[in-house]
């Protein structure tokens, strides 16, 4: 493609910080955003750990409950319709355009697009469905569906927005916010749009998190701190989060021309599934080693140009076992000169949202020079020793960085991200 895709605006409302300052004292000083919850108002549970923001009180499923920071303000017409991840949402897009020098008016010109990574609001969707049927049908929440459904980001903030471009949504389990990033980078590639906002975000509340122990895919680690540790031998699965990120993109001539700042270009994507089983990834890793192979190729780079992994690694023994073995397939011979590391030791896993989340990690290591450490990383698994794995952040300049995300069905995404240079 002749056009280049540039970030050119972040927004954060997550557990290691409600701005960008935050999140990058977070990441540089490895500060875990890990918190104790009793869920459900069960201590007996053996899942006590979760990644959610501070300052925001929205674990209630009567929106009239709901409190945000006092920089924000949420008029009660649209508050009414939201999840508790559309709140979040809000904040992080009010953020994201103010970093990007863009007003709302702005974004009503038919060249920007929406692209929404969610699983919708289990809380909600159960809290409607319960009041439906005690009613018999007879009554129910007018606006249920458009609080709590997979696409509630699209229809309340594509009008709230007055978007007139794309708006789409994306559910893929964990690859759900870098499919976002590719398609948002597809119609900016293609001429169809010259700006995209991508949005991903999800609850971080018992109904979005708990059936995932049901599964014995969460960690039982009371140590909450320390429970999400990738890469560790003894890590026994993730910690749950929410929260919202958005990431700006933009085609590189339409955002310098209004002098917009830039963080970094994202250079091209790859998607490959498994085929291999609905929850588990292939053991060898081969759909996500596949996927790497074809983003460095639509990136036109090779292996030995990656200077750095942001690997999805979620700290389950099977997830990080298979990504350690693509990543030693792919960059065989070069993995010395490559720092791997993840985010979720300070983060958690934030499901639908964490591609777009880890994006806008990789957009401050490029733009601030450094790259990220492993939190919690005290005995390596044998299983991924091939890799350099740093315990701590690192002040360093990187040019190229991969990021990884993985989801249930063997879904694999790949965006490949290089630091800016005008040309």
């Amino acid at each position: 493609m002749s056009s280049r895709t540039v970030v050119t605006g972040l927004g954060f409302i997550t557990c290691i910080g409600n701005d960008q300052a935050e999140v990058l004292d977070s990441l540089r000083g490895l500060k875990s955003g890990i918190r104790e919850e009793v869920f459900l108002g069960n201590p007996n549970l053996t899942v006590k750990a979760v990644g959610k923001p501070l300052d925001f009180e929205v674990d209630s499923a009567n929106w009239r409950k709901w409190k945000v920071p006092q920089d924000y303000f949420i008029d009660s017409s649209l508050k009414r319709s939201l999840s508790p991840h559309g709140i979040y949402a809000v904040c992080a897009l009010e953020q994201a355009l103010g970093d990007a020098g863009l007003s709302k008016e702005e974004l009503k010109d038919g060249e920007t697009g929406l692209y929404c990574a969610s699983a919708g609001s289990p809380l909600l969707l159960h809290e409607n469905l319960t009041v439906l049927r005690k009613a018999k049908g007879e009554r129910g929440n007018p606006l249920g569906v458009l609080c709590s459904i997979a696409g509630t980001l699209n229809f309340n903030l594509g009008s709230w927005l007055g978007i007139r471009g794309t708006n789409c949504g994306f559910v893929s389990a964990c690859t759900s916010g870098s499919h976002a990033i590719g398609y948002g980078w597809d119609d900016i590639a293609l001429g169809r749009q010259k700006r995209a906002i991508v949005i991903g975000a999800e609850d971080a509340t018992a109904e979005s998190l708990l059936p995932f122990s049901a599964m014995r895919a969460l960690s039982t680690n009371s140590d909450v701190k320390r429970a999400s540790r990738p890469f560790d031998r003894d890590r026994d699965g993730f910690v749950g989060a929410g929260g919202a990120t958005v990431v700006i993109l933009e085609e590189e001539g339409f955002a310098r021309r209004r002098g917009a700042k830039i963080y970094a270009e994202v250079a091209g994507w790859a998607q490959v599934n498994d085929g291999y089983h609905r929850a588990s990834p292939h053991p060898e890793g081969e759909g996500l080693a596949e996927t790497m192979r074809k983003a460095l190729k639509a990136a036109g780079i090779c292996p030995d140009e990656i200077d750095h992994i942001c690997a999805h690694a979620t700290s389950t023994p099977a997830g990080d076992k298979a990504e350690s073995h693509a990543i030693g397939e792919v960059f065989k011979g070069c993995l010395d000169d490559i720092s791997v590391s993840s985010p979720k030791g300070l983060t958690g896993h934030s499901l639908s949202m964490a591609g777009v989340l880890e994006l806008a990690i990789c957009c401050l290591m490029l733009e601030r020079g450094f790259s990220l450490g492993n939190a919690n990383l005290e005995n390596v698994d044998p299983v991924c020793e091939h890799l350099r794995l740093p315990r701590k952040s690192e002040e360093t300049v990187l040019t190229w960085i991969l990021n990884n995300s993985s989801g249930f069905g063997g879904i694999n995404v790949c965006n490949v991200l290089k630091r800016y240079e005008h040309r």
